[in-house]
């Protein structure tokens, strides 16, 4: 009788708050493993991770199952959750996908891309070019994540950045990635530049194709890194 008197709010409200709980609880952990703090291939303790972020068990099981579907850790029967761990060969196919994404967006930024939008990319290649003068690598791998993102961002399609971003998230696994050598980034710093002047231009099938063959660059680049990284595990790439 009372399961019959009871106000529906309440299971609508606890579901509510319970799938609020759950994201926070994922979006903590993806911290943790995109800063590299939870490395690939660590096993994910529930104990401890439920400690630290002040949660039971339970939502952060829900966690891990959206973490698993988002590609960033993987569940073993009978063993538990790990972070994912992503070989140079899947990394490849993921840049791959990537490369195609960056060049729609351009084309289709170039055709709606306002003068404020244009403004902020400029301030941020000029970022680069500052970054790239004095040999700022860290400095300018950030910016170069953030212009592609804010790119497709601005393109306004939701769906095209959602699938993006989970691209580049599963990319950051790859923790072989080639960071730019001190002599390499004034010339990623023009092709950057040179993709601005092509937004505003608004040639859509120039800069889709700007973008394609830049991103093309960075998969070429990161093979040949991640190869000689496999061949050589104690220098990498600025080994050489």
């Amino acid at each position: 009788m009372s399961a019959l008197l009871a106000d529906p709010t309440d299971t609508a409200l606890t579901l509510v708050q319970r799938t609020s709980l759950t994201k926070l609880v994922a979006e903590s952990v993806e911290k943790l493993i995109l800063s590299g703090e939870l490395a690939p291939g660590t096993k994910l303790n529930e104990v401890a991770l439920a400690e630290r972020l002040g949660v039971s068990r339970g939502p952060l099981r829900e966690a891990f199952r959206m973490l698993e579907e988002s590609g960033l850790i993987r569940q073993e029967k009978n063993r538990g959750a790990f972070v994912r761990e992503i070989a140079l060969d899947e990394a490849a196919d993921i840049y791959e996908v990537r490369a195609g994404l960056d060049a729609t967006a351009g084309r289709l930024l170039a055709s709606r891309i306002s003068p404020s939008q244009l403004a902020t990319l400029r301030g941020m290649t000029d970022r680069m070019q500052a970054a790239a003068a004095t040999e700022d690598i860290d400095g300018f791998h950030v910016l170069n994540l953030r212009f592609h993102d804010q790119i497709v961002e601005m393109t306004g399609n939701r769906s095209l950045l959602d699938i993006y971003r989970k691209l580049v998230k599963q990319l950051t696994l790859f923790r072989r990635r080639n960071l730019f050598a001190p002599m390499a980034i004034p010339h990623f710093a023009d092709e950057h530049s040179a993709i601005v002047d092509l937004l505003a231009t608004g040639d859509g099938e120039r800069c889709a194709q700007a973008l394609l063959t830049h991103a093309q660059g960075g998969r070429q680049r990161m093979l040949r890194d991640g190869a000689y990284s496999e061949a050589h595990p104690a220098g990498g790439p600025h080994a050489r």
